[in-house]
């Protein structure tokens, strides 16, 4: 036996590296699909966008070299100074309001109650519905004549309710309010970062007397931390691509809203590169948006290191 279980372990040293290659040649097989999409459909795309900025190209005309100018041409563009404060103005304004009813629904659908269920899945369909039949829906609603909305608040004694999209200064709440409508989708991600907190602390928490705020603040919030985080990211992001709504209470026009105060940065994009045929200055503005999106995301990690508790290693 001795005999035999050396020979096994010498035709595994000789056998070793030929396995561990062989293995190695089918893991790339298996990546082969994800590496040509990569390539394909990510790298040379965006190694052809950061080419055309650096021209004039147009819609219908090839363009030649410029060098920065699209760059340097954002200085002196007051609309693309105005896209990209209306489109932080969203991220700060909306972020922690969707953040916060994200959060206190999930801590509603936490609970052990009848139907709970079903009324899970029914606040969660409005997440998946279609981002222009919303826009169109709440359009209608927040209407300054004839919608619901002032209807209802006409109903409670505003005499002179806002006109929501038609007014510079309600455009972005009632975009906000639109939003609301859809945070079921984030709810359930916190559900899933809830439901994974051990019941053995909220136990341990109550022999020592705590109350439901002390719970909340000191298990609660630090074990959903990193769930939070995760959202967090996942809002900025969003909040950087904002087109489809703006695109259906603009009508597709030049303008982003009322006065441009819904001109976020994405439309402003789309407006020069496929309605001005500018797909240089497009492509440089493109550019500058992924610039913006991570230095933002990078900022949030910075904040992850003291805010982001995870449980097996203790602050990230």
């Amino acid at each position: 036996m001795v005999a035999a279980a050396q020979k096994m372990r010498r035709g595994r040293r000789l056998g070793g590296p030929s396995l561990a290659s062989a293995e190695t040649r089918a893991a790339y097989l298996f990546l082969l699909p994800w590496l040509a999409g990569l390539v394909f459909l990510l790298a040379i795309p965006l190694g052809w966008a950061a080419w055309i900025s650096l021209t004039d190209e147009q819609l219908l005309r090839p363009g030649v070299w410029t060098g920065v100018d699209n760059y340097a041409r954002m200085l002196s563009d007051d609309l693309f100074l105005t896209a990209v404060g209306v489109t932080l103005k969203w991220i700060v304004l909306s972020t922690p309001v969707f953040m916060i009813a994200g959060l206190g629904l999930a801590l509603l659908l936490n609970q052990k109650l009848p139907g709970i269920r079903a009324f899970r899945t029914v606040l969660y369909i409005p997440a998946v519905l279609s981002g222009v039949a919303v826009a169109v829906l709440w359009v209608v609603l927040l209407n300054g004549d004839l919608g619901a909305v002032n209807q209802i608040l006409r109903a409670l004694g505003w005499s002179n309710p806002p006109n929501w999209f038609e007014d510079p200064g309600w455009a972005m709440p009632a975009l906000v309010l639109m939003g609301l409508w859809g945070v079921g989708g984030g709810a359930i991600i916190y559900l899933a970062g809830l439901q994974n907190i051990p019941p053995h602390l909220y136990e341990a928490a109550e022999v020592d007397g705590a109350g439901p705020l002390s719970k909340f603040w000191n298990i609660t919030l630090p074990m959903v931390s990193p769930t939070m985080f995760f959202v967090l990211i996942n809002t900025i992001v969003d909040g950087l691509l904002v087109f489809g709504p703006i695109y259906v209470i603009s009508s597709g026009a030049q303008t982003g809203g009322p006065a441009n105060s819904l001109l976020f940065y994405m439309y402003y994009l789309y407006v020069k590169g496929f309605r001005d045929g500018e797909l240089g200055y497009a492509s440089a503005l493109a550019w500058v948006l992924t610039v913006i999106g991570m230095v933002l995301v990078w900022l949030a990690f910075r904040l992850e290191r003291r805010y982001v508790f995870y449980e097996a290693g203790g602050d990230a």
